[in-house]
């Protein structure tokens, strides 16, 4: 015991202490996410009386709108700061998720969802540019990564609590959600620092015009856009995971609210378990060969929700993707970073939202037109299938920055080279 928390003792002092505020925040809001967002499909069905392609309209609405919030977003961080983009971004997400819970029409729904797509995430790019500015090139990935434990340790607890709030009434995970938000938005306001890093001397500031432009240099990079298209059909499988799998195994299979709580409860636990130990191990891989890898994972993990018919299996299955997200999730943001000057983080960040957004708007709306007109295993077919492209182009742009490192004299010979910047090690400048 004495051994473990000594461990537990390293890894805090290896971090600054603003980070650790910034994550003791950020856990708080997450946990009343996860009290909500788990059970919201299940809501918008039982409340309004729609299929999942009405639901599916309701997430594009929101991820069109969370692109707008978002570019916004990111410009504004880099041109006035992170800390005021994030809290504002908190307050707004807080008092429109409020709203959502005493609306009473499906139409009227769907105009909050707008609403709370445009502010909700107008500070999302803060607060990755926050983890980004507070820490060195070579723990951006263990960062993000614990980000992600602080994540889903609130999601371990909160699908088990917003069950039991579910089962009295649903307008109290919207109330815990809002209240969430503020808590953070609040701490935000009173320990954290501004993170943006300083001008060089005698630099002048860019104009806001200048800012918003700036976002043709980041679509200028077709590296970064190709890493983000396959990012995007990775993200269009895992994120069938929170909007799909919850009606397709109520309506197929009986599994009730409580028992898809604990599935996804089992995704949380191995996340806060495993994650961190998981981002250390693979500090020596290339990152597109990891991309690839938990990519491939997916494949196998989503499309056995198409063939198996047990609870256990559906745990099992679970456990796989999982072992997937805890190695693309934190790499990815690392890369995203790391492929951005400093000057433009909170641009690039919000680009890198887009391969998490766009497919929301997407993902869920093709996923209900199968399971409402055929058989609904197929949806699970479909997105194994789909995750073999980017498994593949990962590792193309792998290959790609090897060759390019490549002397022309050696091209097409076997040679030992350095990687290019960007894809030497995981975690590693």
């Amino acid at each position: 015991m004495n051994r473990w928390l000594d461990q537990l003792r390293s890894i805090y002092r290896e971090y600054p202490s603003q980070f650790w505020m910034l994550m003791g925040a950020t856990f708080i809001d997450s946990l009343g996410s996860a009290l909500l967002f788990p059970f919201f499909t299940l809501y918008v069905t039982a409340k309004f009386s729609v299929g999942l392609t009405e639901v599916g309209l309701i997430f594009g609405a929101f991820s069109v709108s969370s692109v707008v919030g978002n570019t916004i977003g990111g410009g504004l961080t880099d041109r006035f700061g992170r800390k005021g983009m994030a809290i504002f971004g908190l307050l707004a997400s807080a008092s429109s998720s409020v709203l959502m819970g005493f609306v009473e029409s499906f139409e009227y729904f769907t105009a909050v969802a707008v609403l709370v797509g445009l502010f909700a995430h107008v500070g999302g790019p803060a607060r990755q540019a926050m983890i980004a500015d507070l820490l060195p090139e070579e723990q951006r990935a263990q960062g993000f990564g614990m980000f992600r434990v602080l994540h889903n340790l609130a999601v371990t607890v909160g699908p088990a609590i917003g069950g039991l709030l579910a089962a009295q009434s649903y307008l109290w995970l919207f109330l815990m959600d809002g209240l969430a938000s503020t808590i953070t938005a609040v701490i935000l306001a009173l320990l954290l620092r501004e993170t943006m890093p300083a001008r060089a001397e005698g630099e002048v500031p860019e104009t806001t015009a200048q800012t918003f432009r700036g976002y043709g240099r980041v679509f200028a990079d077709s590296r970064y856009l190709l890493f983000l298209v396959a990012t995007s059909l990775m993200v269009l499988v895992y994120t069938q995971m929170n909007g799909t799998l919850a009606v397709y195994l109520r309506d197929v299979h009986a599994v009730t609210e409580q028992g898809f709580g604990y599935i996804l409860s089992l995704n949380a636990a191995m996340v806060v378990l495993f994650q961190f130990a998981i981002t250390r191990r693979i500090e020596g891989l290339p990152p597109f060969v990891v991309l690839s890898a938990g990519t491939a994972l997916f494949i196998v993990g989503f499309g056995m929700y198409g063939f198996v018919a047990t609870y256990v299996w559906f745990l099992v299955a679970m456990a796989i993707i999982t072992v997937g997200e805890m190695l693309t999730a934190p790499v990815g943001q690392a890369l995203a970073a790391r492929m951005a000057p400093d000057r433009m983080r909170g641009r690039y960040m919000a680009i890198y939202g887009f391969s998490w957004m766009l497919p929301s708007a997407l993902g869920i709306y093709l996923a209900g037109l199968i399971m409402d007109n055929y058989n609904p295993d197929l949806v699970w077919v479909a997105a194994g299938a789909v995750a073999i492209i980017p498994v593949l182009v990962f590792l193309a742009l792998h290959r790609l920055r090897v060759v390019e490192e490549m002397p022309a004299d050696v091209v097409g010979r076997t040679a030992v080279v350095d990687p290019m910047p960007g894809e030497e090690t995981v975690g590693v400048a």
